[in-house]
């Protein structure tokens, strides 16, 4: 499968707190997890298999290395998709973040608290497990996900997410994230 770039243009200049130099550094390097990910299938299409183990080989580091690229495309256009104008918190999304938490403020200090938790990625998630709404921190793109889990948010805390326009002040970058929601695409990966 060949993975296309997608087009998040549209965000320049709507976004309240980030610049557009901070989002084309972003699209950028979003680019570039697409880019290394049809690298690697590509190179797995050829690859002799029988010299795969743990210690090394090609095949071995290429597939260890898959997932990074893979999520790192996909988490990407997830957290672009997330971001922008979209209306306001659908009812049952709101009483599942308020049967979780207790309140969408205490979601969002604890989105906060994961962000500052974290140098990689928090998704907030809707546990196929115990049917409830969940943070959860990723210290790389592959690692930190539990299984069952339907995706509903990503939020990028990543420095190449922010340091254009907030530096080291993480906390206000998120801050502007939060106010950056798209309720409607989070309304309908929570209802689908």
């Amino acid at each position: 499968m060949h993975h296309i770039q997608k087009d998040f243009s549209h965000l320049k200049g709507k976004l309240a707190g980030f610049s557009d130099a901070q989002l084309d550094a972003h699209f950028t390097l979003y680019g570039g997890y697409v880019k290394k990910l049809n690298e690697i299938e590509e190179k797995l299409k050829g690859i002799d298999r029988a010299l795969a183990n743990y210690s090394y080989g090609e095949y071995s580091e290429l597939k260890r290395r898959e997932a990074v690229a893979f999520n790192g495309s996909y988490l990407h256009e997830m957290y672009f998709d997330n971001l922008g104008e979209g209306g306001s918190i659908s009812a049952e999304l709101k009483a599942a973040i308020e049967a979780s938490f207790g309140s969408i403020e205490a979601w969002e200090a604890d989105l906060k608290a994961c962000g500052g938790s974290t140098p990689g990625w928090v998704i907030t998630t809707f546990s196929q497990v115990d049917k409830t709404v969940h943070n959860y921190i990723m210290f790389e793109h592959h690692i930190g996900l539990p299984v069952q889990q339907k995706i509903i948010m990503t939020m990028d805390c990543w420095e190449h997410a922010f340091m254009i326009d907030y530096g080291i002040k993480k906390a206000d970058y998120l801050t502007a994230f939060i106010k950056n929601i798209n309720w409607k695409v989070l309304n309908e990966r929570f209802a689908v």
